[in-house]
């Protein structure tokens, strides 16, 4: 994992976008807004991942192949919806078994977009109500195992007036210190 300060410089959206020189994020950083990360080897990975689990409070889980493959005719569809800007009411939690991409997370109250690049080995928990997107990088290629906390589910809810009201958004933000 790597994490840095995304450069909004336009173009395609699976590109770095790294500041030069760069603006790298620490891990602290990270988990002050929420955000955790564990690398695990993918090799005999189930152990590890199985505990974090259950310490988490992750119940159920499914494989997610981001693909031209593995989505069909929905791949051109998916990969722009995945790269609005939205947040969820669930943690989003993502375990990568092959492939890179790239979760990029909203920084508040900067409003800044902090870009993290996974790969194989890599658990990324983006927490409920914090503003993200995600895009595969130029491999065009990600598989992951994703865990839930209850039944799968994954309900994207696009930035909007409406949505910075949510109460996870407004919960999100008190958690980090942010807003009243």
């Amino acid at each position: 994992m790597r994490a840095y300060y995304y450069d909004n410089v336009p173009g395609d959206q699976r590109l770095p976008h790294d500041y030069i020189p760069s603006r790298p994020v620490s891990l602290e950083k990270l988990a002050s807004l929420g955000v955790k990360f564990w690398t695990i080897p993918v090799e005999g990975y189930e152990a590890e991942v199985d505990r974090i689990a259950e310490k988490e409070g992750y119940r159920n889980r499914d494989t997610i192949n981001v693909s031209k493959e593995g989505l069909g005719e929905l791949y051109e569809t998916k990969i722009k919806g995945f790269f609005e800007e939205h947040m969820h009411e669930d943690e989003e939690i993502r375990y990568i078994l092959s492939g890179s991409g790239f979760f990029d997370v909203r920084e508040s109250p900067s409003d800044e977009w902090i870009r993290i690049g996974v790969e194989p080995g890599d658990l990324l928990v983006i927490p409920e109500g914090i503003y993200h997107r995600f895009t595969l990088d130029e491999a065009n290629n990600i598989k992951a195992l994703r865990l839930f906390k209850d039944e799968p589910k994954w309900i994207p809810y696009n930035r909007s007036v409406d949505t910075d009201a949510n109460p996870h958004r407004l919960e999100y933000l008190k958690s980090i210190g942010v807003g009243a």
